[in-house]
């Protein structure tokens, strides 16, 4: 055996109740569980680490993770490796660097700056690859060939898609093009992706219709992979979004993944049983159905999605240009602050809600941390005239927290039968969300030990089992015999995120252990130099 953790509590990741064991490993996987209760003879191992008073559970999997340059840019990684998550999903809202022609991925690099980096001209990531395919063998080499942080995943990103397949335009695809954007879905799947995402209030990729996703999420059906869409809307429309998600992938016969399942604003208060209701309602009629959600009430974006969509059409440069002009800005602006922009969930916008997380020019340093409003106020102007003049002159590179949540539709939908984790971390910025290091903790330390919302078993179920059978992963999620040695061993009593909105950046405490295929990725506390993380390809089955 190589390493063996010796009498430690076992969370498996089923639900099930906990117990203690020696768990021993071999070879990157779980070669033998010896119960306490089982008594004889207790494995041994060159390497063995005391457990008593901590847990054994399976690896986080974080089901919506914005990490795609993040993974190749750093290779400690701690912002997710110190949290425990052992595998991130990629690819998510639409919006992502493969499949892509050398225009694609410029227009792609521009847009989302705010996510992950990457703008034209940065040279911190080797752009190589053009294909899923071919990203997903970047990954695999990560640093010198000696692979990444964390393991990760991929969705096929459909914005991008229609991206390369027609352009910006806000119109319907012509049967060519739809054939094209269906071999473009095909082709992501069959070199390894596990589904397809849409960013629904995200230019280009909001402009299709529900027949247009429905053709998609039906090539997505025949190689089981599922749908993950960012809806329509969070807002004014939100149970009306989720519904027609519902439907769309029942007529397409398609898995699907609800992604950031929030309800947000003011008109969506109390709303969350509804919420649920419907969501009831589609299981027991059959639906395959998932969700995940991260335990904090403010969103983060970027400005730029604030806008309305037919501001957006043509990408980056016709964005500003639109933003320039004085009489399509006054148009802007009334559609933000009186009609309740598509961009903006339908809701007319709360200047005092959006407070600036990040910028992509060093120039502008002095907007963080400040909410658009306050900004306005100290520069003697309205809130419009302040966020318009950031978009331009940050190219519309900054990134915003959103305070529009409501705590109790959080605690709620995190019960729910098929809930999961997912951080939606973004981690640029000087002060990002403080979920994208705090996510897993969070939910360990605060919504099951300080506050009992969920058992400590119902929660790592949450965070490992459910979405590693979402995935199609029969060898991770689980503490078993046979199964990857993908681990996290941490304490009960101490478990805590460590980031806060005035301190994103600080890492968790009480998460002594990590592991991925047997290697210790941290080790008391601190990341080692381990590059354990490999793209995870699922081999899909053909219909």
């Amino acid at each position: 055996m190589d390493t063996v953790f010796r009498d430690v509590r076992v969370i498996d990741g089923s639900g099930g109740p906990s117990y203690r064991a020696d768990v021993a490993l071999s070879g990157g996987r779980i070669a033998e569980i010896h119960r306490a209760s089982d008594g004889g003879r207790r494995p041994g191992a060159a390497h063995v680490v005391e457990g008593q008073g901590l847990a054994l559970s399976p690896g986080f999997i974080d089901m919506h993770a914005h990490s795609d340059l993040a993974l190749l840019r750093d290779p400690a990684h701690e912002a997710k490796a110190a949290q425990g998550v052992t595998l991130e999903v990629l690819g998510q809202d639409g919006l992502s660097y493969a499949p892509v022609d050398d225009r694609t991925l410029a227009e792609v690099r521009a847009q989302i700056t705010g996510w992950n980096g990457g703008c034209p001209g940065d040279t911190s990531v080797d752009f190589t690859w053009r294909t899923v395919g071919g990203y997903l063998d970047r990954l695999d080499h990560g640093f010198d060939g000696h692979g990444i942080a964390v393991n990760a995943a991929y969705l096929v990103p459909q914005g991008t898609v229609r991206m390369l397949a027609m352009g910006w335009d806000d119109r319907a695809a012509t049967d060519g093009e739809l054939a094209r954007m269906r071999q473009l879905v095909a082709e992501g799947l069959e070199q390894g992706a596990v589904g397809l995402s849409s960013g629904l209030t995200y230019t280009p990729g909001m402009y299709a219709s529900d027949a247009e996703l429905t053709e998609l999420c039906r090539v997505v059906a025949r190689y089981d992979g599922y749908y993950c869409p960012h809806h329509r809307s969070y807002g004014a429309g939100a149970l009306q979004a989720y519904e027609e998600m519902v439907a769309l992938t029942r007529e397409a016969g398609c898995a699907l993944h609800l992604a950031h399942a929030t309800m947000n604003f003011g008109v969506n208060e109390g709303r969350a049983p509804e919420l649920l209701a419907l969501l009831d309602r589609a299981l027991d009629a059959g639906a395959d159905l998932t969700l995940d959600t991260y335990p904090y009430t403010p969103g983060c974006t970027t400005l730029v999605a604030m806008l309305p969509s037919w501001a957006s059409e043509g990408g980056p440069e016709a964005i500003l240009t639109r933003l320039r002009d004085e009489a399509t800005a006054a148009r802007i602006r009334h559609d933000m602050e009186v009609a309740g922009a598509d961009g903006c969930h339908g809701v007319p916008i709360a200047w005092d809600t959006i407070e600036i997380s990040g910028v992509a020019d060093p120039a502008l340093a002095d907007q963080v941390g400040k909410t658009v409003a306050r900004s306005a106020a100290e520069r003697g102007e309205e809130p419009w005239r302040t966020a318009r003049r950031l978009l331009i002159e940050d190219r519309l590179g900054s990134t915003i927290l959103q305070h529009v949540g409501h705590e109790d539709n959080v605690r709620r939908i995190m019960r729910h039968r098929v809930h999961t984790g997912g951080s939606d971390g973004i981690l640029q910025g000087a002060k990002p969300h403080p979920r994208a290091y705090g996510t897993f903790p969070q939910y360990l330390g605060r919504y099951v030990r300080e506050l009992g919302v969920l058992s400590l078993e119902e929660c790592v179920a949450h965070l490992t089992g459910r979405p590693a059978a979402r995935l199609r992963l029969p060898d991770r999620g689980l503490v078993r015999e046979g199964h990857r040695a993908d681990l996290v061993l941490f304490d009960p009593e101490t478990v805590a995120a460590g980031s806060t909105f005035d301190a994103p950046r600080t890492l968790p405490t009480g998460i002594p252990h990590v592991l991925i295929d047997g290697r210790f990725v941290m080790a008391d506390g601190r990341r080692t130099d381990v590059l354990a993380g490999r793209a995870v390809r699922r081999t899909p089955g053909r219909g």
